[in-house]
């Protein structure tokens, strides 16, 4: 069984910052603001040939149930529950805290083992005031520094005794089929993270009234009927001019689009009152100008009171103004009242089944010739540009390479017509195409 270990503390003891140095890479948004982390984040750990599974949790921190706080603690309790193994991380050059001692009675009523950390302990100061942690009855502290690493082999020595206590035997997960990752994006207060909630069944994001709740891009591992997907939520988009520069959204915001940058399909959210604004178009072709399948789903529809009306607007926008892409599934659901949920992982698996076609090199120069049969080249400097030969360069995007005559003799204006041609030939509805040009001889002959 693999292991799973949850980080938990106090805001600012750094939480954050060894997450990110357990995965290898910064998934986690690290700032001195405190209360930075407020969903749930997970990710593949590894302490030299230690594998296993880390989540980030929100800075403990007491509140009602109601109350951001509240909800906060409560996705920390799930992930407390969820795993083999608590590592409660303090300060040691702070010391010891009202807050420390209240959390550390908290831990000790759980089922889970808990291990005690303390981080921050680069000097010989902090590493003697680390001693003082003993008063918190959960054992020798392990005493380490996120920041620069050290001390995390005897960490990885504390969490191997741990397995072997569980009789767990941590290995690094065996690879298997590719995940299907999903990133949801939109503006803000979209519904991004109760959707994934409904689709999960299960309150597993933080939500509620608050503006802009989510700030890191929270990736969930998922199996959906036999399909592994990745689902992705991220923080809302706002426009470039209202994010404060050097400031937590500017982080949340850089998280969101290297979200983009790795999906497979990217799901815009967008609200069914206003439906494909400036902001929702941006989102849109920072997407598909990277190369991403995408659809577009109007979340509360059940407020609408026009609905055919609504839709009708709604197509007739994204047909105009996203005429890159043709076909892109426009699908309306209400995530309050579950309307239309259940079509919208077919219609994920289905655009990225597409995205990922391979179409033969006999098929596509078939295609070709019926393409300039019908819709010959135009000339370019007093002659017929001749394409010679096409073939599939690639797929996630479907590119394709077309062997010009003359080098960038085609004009964006023909190219379009080829590769909706080619979207219509190969059913590559929703998809975006790249279509490439190369002179000179043909190679394949």
């Amino acid at each position: 069984m693999s292991l799973t270990v949850a980080i938990v503390g106090r805001p600012n003891v750094g939480k954050s910052t060894l997450f990110n140095r357990l995965v290898g890479r910064p998934q986690a948004l690290v700032d001195p603001t405190p209360g930075v982390t407020r969903d749930r984040l997970e990710g593949k750990a590894w302490i030299g040939d230690l594998a296993f599974t880390a989540i980030d949790t929100a800075g403990l921190a007491e509140g009602k149930s109601d109350q951001l706080e509240g909800r906060m603690l409560q996705q920390t309790s799930a992930a407390v529950a969820a795993a083999d193994v608590a590592l409660m991380l303090i300060d040691a050059k702070a010391g010891l805290t009202a807050l420390d001692r209240h959390f550390a009675a908290w831990l000790r009523q759980q089922a889970t083992p808990v291990i005690l950390v303390a981080n921050k302990c680069e000097g010989t100061a902090a590493f003697s005031f680390a001693t003082e942690a003993w008063a918190l009855g959960l054992g020798p502290p392990v005493p380490i520094s996120a920041q620069n690493g050290e001390g995390l082999a005897d960490l990885a020595t504390a969490l191997a005794e741990q397995a072997a206590a569980e009789d767990s035997a941590p290995a690094v997960p065996a690879e298997g089929e590719r995940p299907l990752r999903l990133a949801v994006v939109g503006r803000p207060n979209v519904g991004k993270s109760s959707l994934i909630n409904r689709l999960l069944k299960d309150e597993r994001l933080l939500t509620g009234p608050e503006p802009g709740l989510t700030r890191d891009a929270v990736t969930i591992s998922w199996r959906w009927r036999g399909r592994q997907i990745e689902l992705v939520d991220t923080a809302g988009l706002r426009r470039r001019t209202k994010i404060e520069q050097g400031g937590l959204e500017r982080l949340s915001t850089r998280a969101s689009l290297t979200a983009i940058r790795e999906a497979d399909v990217v799901l815009l959210l967008v609200d069914a009152s206003a439906p494909l604004e400036k902001q929702d178009l941006t989102i849109a072709n920072r997407a598909l100008e990277g190369g991403r399948a995408m659809l577009v789903a109007a979340n509360k529809w059940d407020l609408v009171a026009e609905p055919d009306a609504t839709l009708r607007l709604l197509r007739d926008r994204i047909e105009s103004r996203l005429p890159q892409v043709k076909g892109l599934v426009c699908l309306p659901l209400s995530v309050r009242t579950g309307k239309n949920v259940e079509r919208l992982l077919p219609a994920v698996v289905e655009l990225a089944e597409r995205w990922s076609r391979r179409v033969t090199t006999s098929q596509l120069n078939r295609w070709l010739e019926q393409a300039l049969e019908a819709h010959p080249p135009p000339l370019a400097k007093g002659r017929r540009v001749k394409i010679r030969y096409a073939t599939q360069a690639s797929a996630r995007p479907p590119t394709f390479v077309l062997f010009v005559s003359q080098a960038d003799a085609l004009s964006a204006a023909y190219l379009r017509y080829l590769a909706n041609s080619l979207r219509e030939a190969f059913d590559f509805a929703g998809v975006p195409l790249r279509l490439l040009q190369r002179s000179g001889p043909n190679p394949y002959v």
